[in-house]
């Protein structure tokens, strides 16, 4: 018979091999999945990133490409990231921030929304109610915009193609783990592809917005116009 003596140096060790094999699993295993922490807003329900179809908004209000917005090559871009409740959505709302968006914070977000008059109408619209200072509320807009993946078929501007509505909400959610097409709403102006706005909680998960989504688009095939 082996004494006990002998035995308990051997199983101090095979519990201390354990205990850190187990931390170290531990620490993997909270880590994997997890998405960077974000500033969290207050007073609503949940949030809609709007992506506007840039040639679309260029051909009714700048055909002769003189905005930022309408320059060449710019397809998708931010429209806003709105606050919103299950029905209806906030505006204008009273907010300790000031106004207007200084040149200095707007023009880190030219890339996403590339006009500082619209970052502006943004933050006063719709930043003002989302609990959040300006600086946050821009964070999580630039946060919103890379959760997200954009599929080949918006990923170009040239040449005009027609896409059905189906298609292109299929075409999204497959790129976006977690993502149904409920969570997604497709609009237009007339013919033309107009936006594609996607629903997030505050954590920035997609989430499903029923209101949002039966606001989209009736026509079964919309219109992409090419850029300038």
């Amino acid at each position: 018979m082996i004494k006990a003596s002998r035995l308990f140096p051997a199983i101090v060790c095979l519990l201390a091999i354990a205990g850190c094999g187990g931390e170290d699993s531990g620490k993997a295993g909270s880590s994997a999945g997890v998405l960077p922490a974000i500033p969290v807003g207050e007073g609503f329900d949940f949030y809609v990133l709007s992506l506007s179809w840039s040639p679309t908004w260029c051909k009714a209000n700048d055909p002769k490409g003189k905005t930022d917005q309408c320059g060449p090559g710019h397809g998708l871009v931010v429209h806003g990231l709105w606050p919103q409740f299950e029905s209806g959505y906030p505006e204008n709302c009273p907010s300790r921030s000031p106004r207007r968006v200084p040149e200095t914070l707007g023009r880190q977000y030219l890339d996403l929304i590339p006009s500082m008059g619209l970052i502006g109408h943004q933050w006063r619209k719709h930043g003002t109610c989302s609990g959040l200072d300006q600086a946050e509320y821009f964070t999580v807009t630039r946060a919103a915009r890379e959760r997200l993946t954009i599929p080949p078929e918006l990923a170009s501007t040239v040449g005009s193609r027609d896409i059905s509505v189906a298609a292109l909400e299929a075409a999204v959610a497959a790129k976006n783990p977690g993502m149904t097409p409920k969570m997604i709403a497709v609009t237009c102006d007339g013919r033309l592809l107009e936006e594609i706005r996607i629903c997030f909680d505050k954590e920035l998960k997609f989430r499903a917005c029923p209101e949002v989504d039966g606001r989209a688009c009736r026509r079964s095939a919309v219109v992409l116009p090419a850029a300038p």
